[in-house]
């Protein structure tokens, strides 16, 4: 098809098509611009041969001085210039010329970041009231000091007093099924699980609540309790009583996401409480602007999923990825080629953001994801957003050109806007002629009449540029070396190359993660921004294919219109997949595909035209990782496809293991017409090509512009695409303008016209590459601050593969899924370079661990080795954290080290999960070793691991080895696998800039923030007034932690713990490595601003621990409470020194259960554990109130949701809630702590190892203490009136407890800032 964009004056709608519904519209409203396609019939001809013609508009989403709803005035604006007739804005507009209007809005996206959607409430299981305030108890991010995270969504909270249980649990040993147990007045669940009703709701009471909360003026309500997904009786007998009293809008969670997991379910629930009603206040409003007609028009949403809903079908839940998808949709209609099979990176660069995605065929689909800090359970395809647009704004910061995350937005938006915005990529691509201001809409200035402002943004650079300069010649003065000024234009195109990287970590992440390998894919460009960075970020990632659509700027509103309209229907399960359970699930899918039919068949839909995609969520036994499997289309089976999805994507399988189906899904498509993918690779193949060698005599020339690059200004040709014909072929460096985008052309590169398409293709850069490399060797002494910014992203993303390698081919629930782990990347003598923010307790350690393991093996260490450690002396933690070190080789001399350190399951001693709390020596911690080659030149040395792990363990009294051996073996393996990659990773880079210039960016990159924290300790000496910083804290048993900080004129400062208790004769020991990384932590968590974390942190700081002291102990001290209990106090002495925050909880309140293995009746039955972290109060800040239930400091786990902890274990969750009350008083009050209160079914051990039971966390400057915590045994009691035993466990305790007994957690709060 012939595709024009066409703005010009007078009717271009045929006469005879005049009020016949002819005008098909699509409309794309995006955070910066809305975009608007209108698609009718004209004539056919040779300009319009497929007898179709293109209109498009582009306008702002936001310009209230001008219009109120951007996808109305660009409606309205089609039509004028279709029909050539004047449509006021004042008058309803004239629906008799359109056929259809679909649409992808951000309101509800919107609506959820800016917290403006509609007041509701959530009814929830009493006990829970908070559960979506903890949420998975995870801080989004490790280095803020305040925590900052978005609030819940609901204003009130209606607890309904019932309870169901699941019958029977997945980890029992002895049950073939979780059924096995059920009871005559067990009810059979939706899933194929029974339960049991342990209490029925008094329904006068939940009246009673409900017309309180809709007296109190709310409308809209939420309900999901606990096991709806499976039990749905009282959510729906709720519903019914919500609906009778008035409620407005009712969102049951069984009906929306009938998925395990009560977190996200609840949050989806209230999430479409909280935005369908804001959707439907939009479409009404947006309805009212059109004459009557638009009641018989069929007007149609992009949903999330990629398909298209009718408006009346659309909800919030669905709509929080509508505009993104419509653009997935866009390229992979129009780039992938079922005969090529290339797969396809989508990648849309719009003014706020950049979504990246991949399609192969089939869209790729994700069913939990995370927005705005709302966890949702929805299916959405799979696109990744990086704070990465033309609006993004660009800051110098700490040594570092940044780009984003801020955002100029669409108002003011960037500086040459004219609304006096703030310097943002775009402003950097106009200054470097990338960007043509006068080929660009002109829509800016007060008659929206304006181009883009050239000078104002030029203005800002050079300021910016003087104060780069200034900075970085002070800086290398000061080292007494040499320094090259920026010019502007360099400075400008520095910003774009750190933006380019930034874009591309989430591609990377996006196929890698996946097993997918990024060079084989091609790169589809899309969006306003999109085609300005094209090359760049291809060349990046080694892609030679670039995808840019006719129109890309607008193909997420292109892409409406090739949609399908889709309906689908969930179904939650926990059958096994076999032989015996296959025909009833394929029923179960065949009735789920019968009412996906009637749904479509109601919308106008034929059979025929009904297609059906059906599926099975499967997961291993005993795991969380869950695949949308597709029906295979041959003769292969589901089970057979998840095993290749899950050996694809995680790179192994279980043998032997049950795979278990969570969900059952179908999706139907109701389709007009067969979908016709792109067929470019043909017309490639076949075209006659033409290679414009003097652009200048060609009809689609225009002008030459100067435009700058890394190598200085070109002339550059610059030419119309309408003015292109297919089988064109220009070679770079070139503009291709159209109307609404414009599309750079890099040295290198060559572009071929198609008839839909421009096709980059990259040219052999081999020598481009070379020059680069012999560039860099020269440059190795003076650092540039643009690549060096350049680097922080890449080392960073190297640390962030080897973590999401780990975290794929891993098989234990600690380092799969709770992420228990961390991956760095360390120079030549085993500094830290760049650590992935993983877990806080791991960071300055795993420095130790590597330079201790240098030292020991010295010369003795060689290419294909790798070693294991894990031993307190040798830079480890506790015995759990086993640290895997790779060094890596060049000309037989050692050139950098990986390494990657994992919590594991057991490494044996006195108790299962290798977490005793009465531990008095090391050997009953588990397997120690100070460092052992578990790989020698390639080759694993399996026996040697064995009698690490498994026979010297057991040589202790009352000692046993790794209890799970198998597990243990498999997560080293993902160990090594991951310093693997991030070998691989490293390679690259090398022969992409040269090892010179690598290594010496590695010590560049500390030195930056050694000169950031350098900064910030000389603050701190001069706001404080005083050269000493003192501080001190107790331990729950009495030890004294003395800390005492000495800051020089020059920023170089003593840590001086003398005065520290000596070693316990328990396990709160910590070696000196957990002090470093204390230090490290609360460090960086004090310089505001972005920075690498690295070794240079450490720089300037020299540290004093008396040897004998719990804080550097001897070598066969217990110390497994020092790395989870004693490292969250140090991180309370530290900031409390330097007055930056209050005490948070100090703890991280492990809890562990589980049965050992046992012999019965000639049978052998394998034993469980399980182990969790528990979240508390955060300490109050000079400028912020502490955060409630959330993990603070040096670790940052997830915790296991309600439903899934019950299904898998014989425990009853009674309570996961807030600690009311318990954050300290102050100007900033603290966060409030949590009660977690767990009833047994089954007689088990029970593990506590917690802190702050006896000392309070402290307040500051006024500030009133948290409350401490507390640790109950409720021990069940049936002949006595309380029906229980009430016993304090204290701090650390093991006990046996018994059916029906339960264990209450309740922790510390956190201390308040300030005088109230």
């Amino acid at each position: 098809m012939a595709l024009q964009a066409d703005a010009g004056a007078g009717a271009l709608l045929p006469l005879a098509l005049n009020g016949r519904h002819a005008i098909r519209i699509c409309i794309d409203r995006g955070g910066t611009f809305s975009d608007c396609v209108g698609v009718f019939p004209v004539e056919p001809s040779n300009e319009f041969p497929s007898g179709e013609r293109i209109v498009v508009v582009k306008l702002l989403s936001e310009d209230p001085e001008h219009y109120p709803d951007a996808p109305r005035e660009g409606i309205r604006r089609i039509l004028e210039i279709a029909t050539g007739k004047p449509h006021p804005r004042s008058q309803p507009l004239d629906t008799s010329n359109i056929t259809f209007i679909r649409m992808g809005t951000t309101v509800a996206t919107n609506a959820l970041l800016e917290r403006k959607g509609e007041v509701c409430a959530l009814v929830i299981t009493k006990g829970f009231h908070d559960l979506l305030k903890i949420g998975n108890q995870a801080r989004p991010r490790i280095f803020d000091l305040s925590i900052a995270k978005p609030d819940v969504l609901y204003k009130d909270v209606v607890q309904i007093d019932e309870r169901v249980m699941l019958v029977g649990y997945t980890m029992d040993p002895r049950a073939a099924s979780t059924n096995d147990k059920h009871a005559s007045t067990s009810v059979l669940g939706k899933s194929g699980e029974y339960v049991d009703i342990l209490s029925a709701p008094d329904w006068d009471a939940v009246r009673s609540d409900l017309q309180k909360v809709y007296d109190s003026g709310i409308r809209s309500v939420a309900i999901c309790l606990m096991h709806s997904y499976t039990f749905t009786a009282h959510e729906e007998t709720v519903g019914r009583i919500a609906h009778d009293i008035g409620f407005s809008h009712i969102t049951l969670s069984s009906d929306l996401v009938p998925m395990i997991k009560i977190v996200p379910r609840a949050h989806s629930a209230t999430a479409d409480a909280y935005l369908t009603p804001v959707i439907r206040r939009y479409v009404d409003g947006f309805s009212s602007g059109f004459d009557d007609g638009i009641l018989d028009m069929r007007v149609d949403f992009m949903q999330s999923d990629g398909g298209l809903a009718p408006v009346d079908r659309f909800s919030g839940l669905r709509a929080i990825l509508s505009g993104p998808a419509a653009g997935v949709v866009g390229y992979a209609v129009t780039s992938y080629s079922i005969d090529e099979k290339v797969p396809v990176i989508g990648f849309d660069m719009g003014g706020t953001s950049t979504d990246v995605s991949r399609f192969d065929g089939r869209f790729e689909h994700v069913f939990e994801t995370t927005t705005a800090g709302v966890t949702v359970q929805a299916p959405q395809l799979d696109i990744n957003t990086v704070a990465a647009g033309g609006g993004s704004r660009l800051f110098f910061r700490n040594g570092l050109m940044t780009v984003g995350p801020e955002s100029a937005g669409a108002h003011p938006g960037p500086t040459c806007y004219r609304k006096g915005g703030p310097l943002a990529v775009t402003d950097a691509n106009l200054l470097l002629g990338r960007l043509r201001a006068e080929y660009f809409p002109h829509i800016f200035g007060d008659n929206e009449d304006q181009p883009l402002d050239l000078q104002a943004p030029r203005d800002l650079f050079v300021k910016l540029t003087d104060r780069i300069n200034s900075e970085m010649r002070a800086e290398r003065i000061a080292l007494g070396q040499a320094h090259s000024d920026k010019s502007t234009e360099q400075v400008a195109l520095g910003f774009l190359h750190v933006a380019n990287e930034a874009m591309c970590r989430p591609i990377r992440a996006l196929t890698e993660a996946k097993g997918h390998d990024v060079q084989r894919h091609a790169l589809a460009c899309f969006g306003g921004a999109g085609g300005q960075h094209a090359c760049a970020v291809a060349a990046n990632l080694g892609i030679r294919r670039v995808f840019v659509h006719r129109l890309a700027s607008v193909l997420s509103a292109y892409g409406l219109g090739l949609a399908e309209v889709v309906h689908e229907e969930q179904a939650p399960s926990a059958d096994v997949c076999s032989e015996g359970t296959i025909e009833a699930l394929l029923l179960r899918l065949t009735n789920l595909a019968d009412t996906c039919r009637e749904k479509l068949s109601k919308q106008g839909f034929s059979n025929s035209q009904i297609k059906f995609e059906r599926f099975l969520n499967m997961r291993y036994d005993g795991t969380d990782t869950a695949i949308m499997v597709p029906e295979p289309t041959d003769k292969s089976t589901f089970v057979s496809e998840f095993e290749a999805m899950h050996q694809q994507e995680f790179g192994f399988v279980h043998q032997g293991r049950d795979i278990i189906v969570d969900d059952l899904r179908v999706r139907a498509r109701g389709v007009l017409a067969e979908t016709e993918y792109g067929h470019v690779y043909t017309e490639l193949r076949t075209m006659k090509k033409r290679f414009i060698h003097m652009p200048e005599t060609h009809p689609a020339f225009v002008d030459y512009a100067s435009v700058y690059f890394k190598s200085g200004y070109h002339d550059t040709a610059m030419l119309k695409l309408d003015d292109l014909a297919s089988g064109d072929v220009i070679t770079g460096p070139a503009i291709v303008l159209n109307s609404n985008s414009t599309i750079l052309i890099e040295p290198g590169w060559t572009a071929t016209v198609t008839s839909e398409q421009l096709v980059l293709d990259h040219l052999d850069n081999t020598s481009d590459r070379s020059s680069s490399i012999s560039e860099g060797k020269l440059a190795t002494e003076e650092v540039d601050p643009i690549r060096l910014s350049v680097f922080a992203h890449r080392f960073m993303s190297i640390a962030e593969q080897m973590g999401r390698t780990l975290e794929k081919t891993s098989v234990s629930t600690n380092i799969k899924e709770r992420l228990d782990f961390s991956c760095a990347l360390f120079d030549q003598l085993g500094n830290l370079v760049a650590n992935a923010p993983h877990i806080p307790v791991h960071l300055g350690s795993m420095s130790h661990a590597v330079k201790f393991q240098l030292e020991r093996f010295s010369n003795n260490l060689s290419e294909g080795d790798v070693i294991m450690a894990n031993h307190p002396q040798a830079g480890g933690s506790h015995l759990p954290d086993i640290t895997i070190i790779t060094p890596v080789f060049k000309d037989s001399r050692i050139i950098f080290f990986v390494a990657s350190r994992g919590h594991h399951a057991d490494i044996g001693g006195i108790l299962p999960g290798s977490m005793p709390p009465t531990s008095r020596e090391l050997y009953q911690e588990g397997a120690s070793t100070m460092g052992v080659k578990i790989v020698k030149r390639g080759e694993l040395q399996e026996d040697e691991i064995r009698r690490v792990l498994v026979q010297e363990p057991a040589r202790y009294p009352e000692c046993s080895g790794t209890r799970n051996y198998r597990d243990v073996l498999s997560d080293l393996k993902a160990q090594i696998a991951a310093n693997h990659r991030g070998i691989g990773l490293v390679h690259h880079l090398c022969g992409e800039y040269g090892l010179d210039v690598v290594q010496a960016y590695m010590s560049h990159i500390q030195r930056t923030a050694e000169a950031a924290v350098r900064s910030l300790l000389k603050e701190t000496r001069k706001t404080s007034g005083a050269r000493q910083l003192k501080s001190h804290d107790f331990m729950d048993d009495g030890s004294k932690i003395n800390l005492c900080v000495e800051i020089d004129e020059d920023g170089n400062a003593l840590f001086d713990f003398s005065g520290t208790s000596p070693e316990v004769y328990s396990n709160t020991n910590a070696p000196p490595s957990v002090t470093y990384s204390a230090i490290i932590y609360c460090l960086r968590c004090m310089v505001r601003n972005e920075l690498p974390l690295n070794q240079g942190c450490l720089a300037p700081v020299r540290v004093v621990i008396p040897e004998g002291t719990f804080l550097h102990p001897s070598a066969t001290a217990a110390v497994v409470g020092g790395n989870v209990l004693t490292s969250q106090r140090l991180c309370d002495v530290v900031l409390s020194a330097f007055g930056a925050a209050a005490a948070s909880q100090g703890c991280m309140n492990n809890l562990t259960f589980g049965v050992p293995a046992t012999e019965k009746d000639g049978r052998h039955y394998e034993g469980w554990g399980y182990y969790e972290t528990v979240a508390g109060g955060h300490g109050a800040g000079p400028s912020w109130d502490g955060q409630s239930g959330v993990h603070t400091h040096m670790t940052n786990t997830r915790i296991t949701d309600p439903e899934i902890f019950e299904r898998r274990y014989p425990v009853v969750l009674h309570q996961f809630s807030l600690r009311a009350s318990t954050g300290g008083d102050g100007a900033h009050k603290g966060g409030d702590g949590c009660i977690r209160e767990i009833e047994f079914l089954e007689a088990m051990s029970v593990s506590l190892l917690t802190e702050r039971r006896v000392f309070s966390p402290p307040g500051l400057e006024g500030g009133h203490n948290g409350a401490r915590g507390i640790n109950l045994w409720k021990r069940y009691i049936p002949q006595s009136k309380e029906g229980f035993r009430v016993l304090n466990l204290g701090g650390k305790n093991t006990v046996f407890v018994g059916p029906k007994d339960r264990i209450v957690v309740m922790t510390p709060g956190g201390g308040g800032y300030g005088h109230t």
